[in-house]
């Protein structure tokens, strides 16, 4: 029989359960979902003041106000499916090495890399989740663009590949405290990466310190390809160079979850369970 459908039908378990959790402290998850999206309000306010003083409206050749703001959309996506399904665990996981309750994990018939990431969903990642994708609409209808069925499925598929090299990043990080029992500064550090992949990757084609940065987050650790290819397939679908970061973006994505899942397992072979 074959391994997939356990897979998911465990999936499906984690998300009954995170939800049966979350709707028994409303509160709370209300609380949580209100504040979270009260957070992308403000940073949006502050892009729309950002472009009602910046010259002509553009950034670079391609990024004016709602070709941004879809960039911004896709931003919001990827970051909402990253904190609703993976960022509690990874934080998590460092509290389970140094409680010792990682050795339960090692001992149930199921993938480790897959229980520890998955095994708690944050519900109230749908709040920011929805503005993404209000977001998007109402940029779409402003720029009058409806995307093909070809676009919206490399669209859904790039954003995928966006996820799983945010994903990679953050477990690898997290793989680190089985070496230095708590690495929250590490998991600080993801975030500060991240942030580089929060604007259009033209902003940093300049000499010196730009063009570092830019060969940095794109070729070594590619977090600007995460946000860049899907949002740019929506705004410029046909041009050679977005063809060019599409296969690079793949390249980046199966090599960023290879090399995270050999770190995590090589870390793993360093543990020493509570009993030991």
């Amino acid at each position: 029989m074959s391994q997939h459908p356990r897979y998911l039908s465990v999936l499906r378990t984690f998300l009954r359960n995170s939800l049966i959790r979350d709707m028994t402290f409303r509160a709370n998850f209300i609380i949580d979902t209100i504040s979270s999206m009260s957070w992308v309000f403000m940073n949006l306010g502050f892009y729309v003041l950002i472009f009602h003083y910046v010259d002509k409206g553009k950034i670079g050749e391609d990024w004016g106000k709602f070709e941004f703001f879809l960039f911004l959309s896709t931003t919001l996506l990827i970051n909402a499916m990253i904190r609703g399904l993976f960022l509690g665990n990874a934080v998590e996981f460092s509290e389970q090495i140094r409680t010792g309750t990682l050795d339960f994990a090692l001992v149930k018939p199921i993938d480790t890399q897959f229980l520890v990431s998955l095994g708690r969903i944050e519900w109230s990642a749908i709040g920011p989740f929805t503005c993404g994708v209000l977001l998007m609409g109402y940029s779409l209808a402003k720029l009058g663009v409806v995307p093909g069925p070809l676009q919206a499925v490399l669209y859904v598929f790039y954003l995928l590949c966006g996820v799983t090299i945010y994903y990679s990043l953050m477990i690898a990080m997290a793989s680190t405290s089985i070496w230095l029992g708590r690495n929250r500064t590490l998991l600080d550090f993801w975030f500060y990466i991240t942030n580089f992949s929060r604007y259009p990757m033209e902003i940093y084609e300049k000499e010196g310190l730009g063009m570092a940065l830019l060969w940095t987050f794109k070729f070594v650790i590619p977090v600007l390809i995460a946000v860049n290819v899907p949002a740019r397939i929506l705004v410029r679908p046909l041009h050679l160079q977005n063809w060019f970061l599409a296969g690079f973006a793949v390249i980046a994505t199966v090599a960023s979850l290879a090399a995270s899942r050999w770190l995590f397992h090589r870390a793993l072979l360093s543990y020493r369970s509570a009993s030991s």
